[in-house]
């Protein structure tokens, strides 16, 4: 339903679906690009880079890129030197555009090699050893896919009260696997985003008819969604009012609805609920900065 109700808003409205990056087709024999964004939390990367590691697939068919933000950091330059030995890795500390995750995502994707870049999160960990082996095997198989999603599941190790309410093959940064050529096609992602670049991804993913398969054969495991306070989905609020220059109004109206939805849930007394509920709410209060025009509150 949601895909018939985007194409055919965009058939009437159309726009241009590009994003801001400009990705070259892949050379040379690297298969798999590892892009893993990052600030601080050493202790959650290192999950994940133990996760890589341990993959029985060829060192010399696949890459990680650590793109650590606000210009890196020593403790993050020596974590990246300490798993050289076992890890074809490259740290590239952020240049410019601080704490905006569209453009660090960028960052890392014009730089990748690979035919097939698989976006992690710092605190993502990959549950079997032949993770990237499968990837390669299941876009081999279905050549007329364009990403791979993973079956995701909440983890708790962070987590007081264990919860779970995961979309499982929601198509996220966390862990989503996409063919070179997808990315190139439809310009990555927004630059000016803070954060939930992916939503925004999809939706012109989604337009342009693009094919993902949800796979429970490939699994992972992040945390699930915390929203302690608002300032986070204030500024993905102000991100997303922000493409009124860029959408056709149906569309990006439909999709701040979208997002802003949850908003009412903050009234229930469940946990999901509220953590959904405060997530709308900031969103709408971006929203309120956008049309005030108060970008230094959200940012600051």
């Amino acid at each position: 339903m949601r895909r018939c109700i985007l194409q055919n808003l965009f058939r009437l409205f159309p726009f241009e679906l590009k994003g801001d990056a400009v990705l070259t087709p892949a050379t040379g024999d690297t298969r798999i690009s590892c892009v893993i964004n990052f600030y601080g939390r050493l202790d959650l990367l290192q999950g994940i880079l133990f996760s890589l590691a341990d993959q029985d697939y060829p060192r010399d068919r696949f890459e990680v890129l650590l793109v650590e933000d606000r210009g890196g950091t020593v403790a993050g330059r020596k974590l990246s030197e300490s798993f050289a030995s076992c890890l074809p890795v490259r740290y590239l500390p952020l240049d410019r555009h601080f704490g905006k995750m569209g453009y660090a995502r960028n960052y890392g994707l014009v730089q990748s090699q690979g035919k097939i870049i698989l976006f992690l999160d710092d605190d993502t960990v990959l549950l079997q050893r032949d993770f990237l082996t499968q990837i390669d095997a299941l876009f081999a198989e279905h050549r007329d896919i364009d990403v791979l999603v993973p079956h995701g599941q909440a983890s708790y190790t962070l987590v007081a009260g264990h919860y779970d309410f995961h979309d499982p093959y929601f198509m996220t940064s966390r862990c989503t696997a996409y063919r070179r050529e997808v990315l190139q096609d439809l310009g990555g992602f927004m630059e000016s985003f803070v954060g939930q670049e992916d939503v925004e991804f999809v939706t012109r993913f989604t337009i342009a008819n693009k094919k993902a398969l949800q796979t429970a054969t490939l699994r992972y495991a992040h945390p699930p969604l915390l929203v302690p306070n608002t300032r986070k989905s204030r500024a993905v609020g102000f991100s997303f009012y922000n493409l009124r220059n860029r959408y056709s109004w149906p569309v990006w109206l439909l999709l701040l609805c979208n997002c802003a939805r949850h908003a009412p849930l903050i009234l229930f007394p469940s946990r999901r609920c509220r953590e959904q509920g405060r997530f709308g709410i900031g969103f709408l209060w971006g929203i309120v900065d956008g049309i005030k025009g108060r970008q230094g509150q959200v940012y600051g």
